[in-house]
């Protein structure tokens, strides 16, 4: 079954005193993968500024707008059109021997090759006095473990916004146990990483007619790699696994990597950024 879906994304940035120029890189376009493909889009603002497109160092696409004129705000409007195919996460076999799969991820080999999304970040470093705040166990499979871990954060964090930003450090988000997506995400992570399991912070857009949790902006979720499976999509805010109403935009290893929004501006005043994103099911195949 394929499922076809539309996406609008809008922006507004407002500047307290005005700007004299500056330049916005957007990374908001989904992309074209095994379980979607984006049949139209198109990005536009209310200056008529032009786009251009480029590639970024993680291969994933991002628009470019400058503008040199002053003003005092510009808005920004993406819309998307795409198909995404049913996906059954659980569509694997798991290990016969617990043993041999642990051996894999303590190979040095296995670790060099995803040395990435094992590093640690500025985000995904879990605190010394944290360490033992999640345990796997060596008993079952890494996928079971993942599986409870993401369950584990989706219990320990409540879903609130307005109470951390993108600077807010993961040892308040632990202890205080309020955020967005976006710290359920790096939360899981962090753990994963620090238990050995390559991880990646994904960013994307949720469909959220089933009463999920998520942003009105955009969403982030987890993808860990599992020895012989592969990348596997886990979404620690609404404890599942990532499906047909996860379109995913781009990975890396946080949130840094991933930012909608990037940008320089002139100006010596104030500025706030808006954003919305509605996703909506165009109808099934």
């Amino acid at each position: 079954m394929f499922y076809e879906y539309e996406i609008d994304y809008d922006t507004q940035n407002s500047y307290e005193k005005g700007m004299n120029g500056a330049f916005w890189q957007f990374l908001v376009i989904p992309e074209d993968n095994e379980t979607q493909e984006v049949t139209y889009w198109h990005f536009e603002n209310d200056l008529g500024e032009r786009n251009s497109v480029s590639i970024n160092g993680l291969g994933f696409k991002t628009v470019q707008v400058r503008s040199k004129k002053q003003i005092d705000h510009i808005k920004f409007n993406a819309h998307f059109k795409l198909v995404k195919r049913e996906i059954n996460p659980f569509d694997f076999e798991l290990p016969l021997n617990v043993d041999e799969e642990y051996a894999i991820i303590n190979n040095i080999d296995f670790k060099v090759d995803n040395e990435p999304y094992l590093r640690k970040t500025h985000f995904t470093t879990l605190p010394e006095q944290h360490h033992d705040i999640f345990a796997f166990d060596a008993g079952i499979s890494i996928f079971e473990n993942l599986t409870k871990l993401n369950h584990w954060t989706y219990g320990h964090l409540f879903f609130k916004t307005g109470v951390t930003d993108v600077n807010t450090p993961l040892s308040e988000i632990i202890e205080k146990r309020h955020g967005v997506c976006q710290d359920f995400t790096h939360l899981f992570c962090t753990i994963a990483k620090y238990n050995g399991i390559p991880c990646r912070y994904v960013s994307g857009y949720l469909h959220q007619g089933h009463g999920f949790f998520g942003d009105s902006q955009m969403h982030a979720w987890a993808e860990a790699f599992v020895p012989n499976i592969g990348w596997v999509g886990f979404d620690p805010t609404n404890d599942l696994l990532a499906n047909h109403n996860h379109i995913k935009v781009c990975h890396g290893k946080d949130y840094k990597d991933c930012a909608p929004l990037k940008g320089i501006v002139y100006t010596q005043g104030d500025n706030e950024t808006k954003y919305s994103v509605m996703v909506k099911a165009a109808q099934q195949q």
